[in-house]
């Protein structure tokens, strides 16, 4: 079973825990599926979040929205210690770049 138009966001990874691969998905973390081939676990956990949004549906419960259809703005807040806010501050002045710039550098690394 799989979704229509799926536009999920999906990961498979090896668990060394578990000695095999597993499948996730960034809009619903709290599920997982394990299995011997990447494919398999990225195959299991996509019909693993099919059956749960067709289960949410039918209660209707909101469903997540994929990250990947998202509109994002290019603008987040962040808080920092003032000690750090100054560090950075002067980093940016020293490089001549604006603190904007800077964060944007080191976040994007």
């Amino acid at each position: 079973m799989a979704l229509k138009n799926d536009h999920y966001t999906y990961r498979v990874t090896w668990s060394e825990d578990d000695s095999e691969y597993v499948g996730l998905c960034a809009e619903f973390p709290s599920l997982s599926w394990l299995a011997k081939t990447p494919e398999s676990a990225l195959k299991g956990v996509r019909s693993l979040v099919a059956e749960v949004v067709k289960d949410m549906k039918s209660n209707d419960e909101p469903i997540p929205e994929p990250i990947a259809v998202k509109h994002y703005s290019g603008k987040f807040m962040v808080r920092v210690p003032p000690e750090v806010h100054r560090e950075l501050a002067i980093k940016a002045a020293e490089a001549g770049v604006s603190l904007n710039r800077l964060a944007s550098s080191k976040l994007s690394q």
